[in-house]
C-alpha cells in the first residue's frame, strides 16, 4: 500500500471521472474518490466566483476535510471549486491536478494536462496527444481472459480473424450520424468483412440514434459479429483487447484515444460536420502514426501505442518531487 493518498473529485459521469482515475491508478498512490454534486444557480456561474466553494455543492457531496491528501486530481469545470478550496485548506501542501483545460487562471494549480489540440499554454501545462482514460494494458488482458472463461453467450476469442472493432459514436455539436452516413459505414465494413474474411465486433452509444443503429444491425448482422446496443454487459474492453484491428468514428475524442492505447491499428470513419479542435486532434494523430483514414480496407503490419498515461504520471512525480525541494514551480 502506498504511503500517499490521491484524492479523485468525480461527478457521476464516467466520461469525465475516467479521466481522473486512470491518472490516479497509473500513479499508484491510495485512491479516496471525493463526489461532488453542482446544484443551480452555482454550476452555471465561473468556479473562481463560488465563494466559499464548498458551500454551494448539494446534500451528496462528500465532506472535504483533513487530513488533506497528497494530490488532488479533479475532470470538468464543476469540480474547479473543490480543487480550489483544498488547495487554499491545504495551504498548497496538496498537489493540485487539472485535467482539461479549466479556463482560468493556469497557476492556480500545480498540473495542468490538456491534449495538444486544446492550444493550453503555461508553465504548468503539460499536452498530451489524446485524452486520460482507464484502457490499460492489464484492464485489456483481464478482458481476454475473461472471454476465453466464459461459460455463456457468444465468445470473441471464437470469431473469425481479423477480427475488426468498431465503436460507433453519434450525434454531437460538432457531427452528424445520419441514416445516410450509417448506410456508408455499414457498406464499407461490410465489403472489408467480406474481402478478409473476418468479423465484426460493434459497440453503437447513446448518441448513435435508434435510426442508425437500426440500419447498422440490419446490415451486419449476418456477417460474423457480435453487435452490442446496450444490452447485457458491456463487451467494450473485451473488443479492444481481442481486435485485430480497429474503426472508430470522428465524433469523440476519447474513443479514439482508448483506441490508440491499445498498440492495434486504428482507423478513424469521418462523420459530416466538425470543428478547428477536432481537426487538429486527428491531424495530430494521424501524423504521429497513431491513426490512418478509414476506406475500408485493412492493412497490416501496423500500429502503434499511445501511452499518454504513463507520460502524465510522471510529469505529475517529477513536479511533486520539484515542488518538494523548494518553493517555485517548474
Amino acid at each position: 500500500m502506498s504511503t500517499k493518498t490521491c484524492w479523485v473529485i468525480t461527478l457521476g459521469i464516467p466520461g469525465m471521472d475516467n479521466q481522473s482515475l486512470g491518472l490516479a491508478e497509473v500513479l499508484g498512490f491510495d485512491i479516496v474518490q471525493k463526489f461532488v454534486e453542482p446544484v443551480a444557480p452555482w454550476k452555471f456561474i465561473p468556479p473562481q466566483l463560488w465563494v466559499p466553494p464548498l458551500s454551494f455543492y448539494g446534500s451528496r457531496t462528500d465532506r472535504f476535510e483533513p487530513p488533506w491528501p497528497d494530490v488532488l486530481i479533479g475532470t470538468g469545470r464543476q469540480t474547479i471549486a473543490a480543487s480550489l478550496a483544498v488547495s487554499r485548506s491545504s495551504c498548497g501542501q496538496t498537489f493540485t491536478v487539472r485535467i482539461q483545460d479549466p479556463h482560468i487562471d493556469l497557476k492556480k494549480f500545480d498540473l495542468v494536462v490538456t491534449p495538444e489540440h486544446d492550444q493550453c499554454r503555461g508553465d504548468t501545462v503539460f499536452a498530451t496527444r489524446g485524452a486520460l482514460h482507464i484502457v490499460t494494458p492489464q484492464r485489456l488482458a483481464d478482458a481476454a481472459r475473461r472471454d476465453v472463461m466464459k461459460s455463456s453467450g457468444p465468445r470473441l476469442n471464437d470469431l473469425p480473424a481479423p477480427r475488426i472493432a468498431v465503436l460507433v459514436g453519434g450525434n454531437n455539436k460538432y457531427f452528424q450520424l445520419t441514416p445516410v452516413v450509417a448506410r456508408d459505414l455499414a457498406g464499407r465494413l461490410r465489403r472489408t468483412v467480406l474481402d478478409s474474411g473476418g468479423s465484426l465486433m460493434l459497440t453503437t452509444s447513446r448518441r448513435t440514434g435508434k435510426e442508425a443503429e437500426a440500419i447498422l444491425r440490419d446490415q451486419l448482422s449476418d456477417l460474423p459479429s457480435v453487435i452490442w446496443t446496450g444490452e447485457g454487459e458491456n463487451p467494450y474492453l473485451g473488443f479492444l483487447a481481442l481486435a485485430d484491428h480497429i474503426v472508430t468514428t470522428c465524433d469523440s475524442v476519447s474513443m479514439a484515444s482508448e483506441a490508440c492505447a491499445t498498440g492495434k491499428p486504428v482507423y478513424v470513419f469521418d462523420l459530416p460536420g466538425g470543428s478547428a479542435k477536432f481537426e487538429r486532434f486527428h491531424r495530430i494523430m494521424r501524423d504521429a502514426g497513431y491513426t490512418r483514414p478509414f476506406t475500408g480496407a485493412l492493412q497490416d503490419g501496423w500500429g502503434k501505442r499511445l501511452d499518454d498515461m504513463s507520460a502524465a504520471a510522471h510529469e505529475v512525480l517529477r513536479r511533486m518531487n520539484a515542488k518538494s525541494q523548494g518553493p517555485s514551480r517548474t
